[in-house]
């Protein structure tokens, strides 16, 4: 028996990868699908089956065309009702893989089709769950994401998610190894830890949902606590992982790459969003009018999806030069079709083409420090947890996944100065902010990092109007 857990840290999500006696199963699989296929037939092995824990709404899963490039069923739990041909589960319904097998747990709650698989060894032992939104290590799924669907509210699936942890995954014994789908990063839930394997007897231990003497009342209480607006995207991801989506492949041989006169001709001809994906520092030294930042080595997918609200909005890409491909595929994974194409040669080639081309101004954490002895106006574009955690005295939170409805708090005429933690969301706040002619703005290198190290007061404060 062979487990591989295939891990994405952009979207902090687990795949897998199962093999016994030259049968696979795949639980989860991102949407570009030929790593599953390359793994399997380099083992002499087949694809089996596809098992989908739940219609995903962070990303869009490789259900579909792993289905289509192998023959392998898709396996839904109970309630799921695709569009496309897929084997709908029953309860406790068994799976032989080889000499294991694999048994569907319906454990609906975080939406009403999820399901967990409990993998049970060739003696017939419990060994593995995979968990899928159901059970993460620290938490457990947000149960507000399939309000509308279920015709529930979140209070509601959150009692239904509490039986299901109850009767369906604390039944299990403690040494039974948890594979969950995502780990800290995810907008599924508010306190996934940074670890990816544990273990049942570690979470009925640990995780504050699953304490033994925890009513259904209290549950429902902390589960629902503090929960932030789901990303933008969520609902569209549903939508093309219930519905169907195109092939991978084929978006990225329809994009092509410009030279950057035509690349200028193409973005004023179909009013794309120009996505620059460099690194920050890059981004601020020079970059098209415009353009707005979202580097690829940060967390890139979720913010693309939480901040570039129509998934449909054509997109012409600035990439490091040899990550185009790579580029267009990471975007693909959260529904984003729509790119058109990239400039080729990168943005040295605006650059050589003599074209206009814009700059973010930046200051270090002390010339802050020694402007703050005047008035003058500084955000704060973190995470409100962060935010509570610890900020600057007497500086407002704007967080960066809410941008839009802070902007009427952004100064017109005199300079205004932006931090996040280490410089990556403020760069991203300081490009939309520039795109919609903030040209005041400043950003404050290093973030609230380089704040802590100077001697500019800070406190912590939960203000509940940011945690709403």
């Amino acid at each position: 028996m062979r487990i591989e857990q295939i891990y994405t840290g952009c979207l902090a999500q687990g795949a897998y990868y199962i093999e016994s006696n030259g049968e696979v199963a795949i639980i989860d699989p991102l949407r570009e699908v030929q790593p599953y296929i390359d793994i399997a037939n380099g083992n002499n092995a087949s694809i089996k089956y596809i098992f989908e824990t739940h219609f995903h709404a962070d990303f869009v899963s490789g259900h579909v065309t792993l289905a289509e490039k192998t023959g392998a069923p898709i396996v839904f739990g109970p309630n799921a009702n695709p569009s496309f041909k897929a084997h709908i589960a029953k309860d406790g319904e068994v799976f032989n893989l080889g000499d294991i097998t694999i048994t569907c747990l319906h454990t609906p709650g975080h939406t009403m089709e999820s399901s967990c698989y409990l993998l049970k060894d060739k003696d017939g032992k419990d060994y593995a769950l995979f968990s899928g939104d159901t059970l993460f290590l620290g938490d457990v799924g947000r149960p507000d994401l399939a309000q509308k669907a279920a015709d529930m509210t979140q209070e509601q699936l959150a009692g239904i998610l509490f039986d299901s942890l109850r009767t369906k995954v604390m039944t299990l014994e403690d040494d039974v190894i948890v594979y969950p789908a995502h780990g800290a990063g995810s907008a599924c839930g508010k306190n996934l830890s940074k670890e990816t394997v544990g273990s049942i007897g570690e979470q009925k231990t640990t995780n504050y949902a699953l304490r033994a003497d925890m009513t259904k009342e209290e549950f429902v209480a902390e589960v629902t606590d503090g929960l932030l607006p789901p990303p933008a995207y969520f609902p569209m991801n549903v939508k093309l992982n219930k519905e169907g989506y195109g092939n991978v492949e084929d978006i990225i041989k329809e994009a092509k790459p410009f030279d950057a006169k035509t690349f200028e001709l193409v973005a004023n001809e179909t009013d794309a969003l120009i996505l620059d994906v460099r690194h920050q520092d890059d981004y601020e030294k020079g970059h098209i009018p415009k353009s707005i930042f979202i580097g690829i080595d940060g967390g890139f997918a979720p913010w693309v999806g939480s901040l570039i609200l129509d998934i449909k909005q054509p997109i012409l890409l600035v990439t490091p030069e040899g990550r185009e491909e790579e580029t267009i595929k990471r975007l693909a994974r959260v529904g984003y079709d729509a790119t058109l194409g990239y400039l080729k040669g990168g943005f040295e080639s605006w650059k050589i083409a003599g074209l206009e081309y814009d700059s973010v101004t930046s200051i270090t954490a002390e010339v802050l420090e020694s402007k703050m002895q005047e008035s003058i106006h500084l955000f704060d574009v973190r995470k409100p947890g962060e935010y509570a955690s610890e900020h600057v005295l007497e500086v407002p939170s704007t967080p960066l996944d809410f941008l839009n409805e802070h902007l009427a708090e952004f100064p017109k005429e005199e300079n205004f100065y932006l931090h996040c933690a280490g410089g990556y969301r403020s760069m991203i706040a300081a490009s939309i902010l520039k795109a919609r002619g903030y040209h005041n703005v400043v950003n404050v290198l290093g973030g609230f990092a380089s704040i802590k190290k100077t001697g500019i007061k800070t406190t912590s404060y939960v203000c509940p109007s940011t945690l709403k």
